[in-house]
């Protein structure tokens, strides 16, 4: 695997190594030792797979907060994604900033995002399907959420909105909340 950090410490772009002969292709998708070699939590509490029908749905931006705040490991399987992830540490050079990536089956990558980053991604087109897993258990008491358009983040996304839920349209902004992320 390779892993390319961006310039959110400890997110990581995996990319795979294959190792090729006339079958096709091998190549590790995931190693505890060699997660924990980069710095990241290799524990996988849950698995995870979500299919979103129509282009431009966007899921996110989704976190937990301690004492389940979670790692996740995301792989586009179907179709293609767009994910952001946003660092959500105080203490952070790159507190508040983002990144975006595109997944898909064809270019193979993951994402990892560490603990206290929200996430969320966006369709790219119809019939998409997502795998990722968790290093925490869902807990709907530490489940947080920001707003995908909070003009503070200035996220870009690839295509307008056409589905989102109620829920997550309604995550409060930043700059009204008295005590930031928690």
């Amino acid at each position: 695997m390779l892993f390319t950090e961006t310039k959110l410490k400890g997110a990581f772009i995996i990319d795979l190594e294959p190792k090729t002969d006339n079958r096709g292709f091998f190549a590790r998708a995931f190693c505890q030792k060699e997660f924990e070699a980069h710095g990241l939590k290799p524990t996988v509490a849950q698995c995870n797979l979500a299919f979103t029908h129509k282009q431009g749905t966007l899921r996110g931006m989704h976190y937990q907060i301690p004492p389940a705040a979670e790692a996740k490991l995301f792989r586009c399987t179907k179709g293609a994604n767009y994910h952001v992830i946003i660092d959500l540490r105080p203490d952070s050079p790159t507190y508040l900033q983002h990144v975006g990536v595109e997944l898909t089956p064809e270019n193979r990558r993951t994402l990892y995002v560490p603990e206290m980053f929200a996430h969320g991604y966006q369709a790219q087109v119809d019939n998409c399907e997502a795998i990722y897993q968790v290093s925490e258990f869902y807990t709907p008491g530490c489940e947080k959420g920001l707003r995908y358009d909070d003009p503070t983040l200035g996220i870009e996304w690839p295509q307008p909105v056409s589905e989102i839920t109620e829920k997550d349209a309604s995550w409060p902004l930043l700059e009204s909340t008295t005590t930031g992320v928690s």
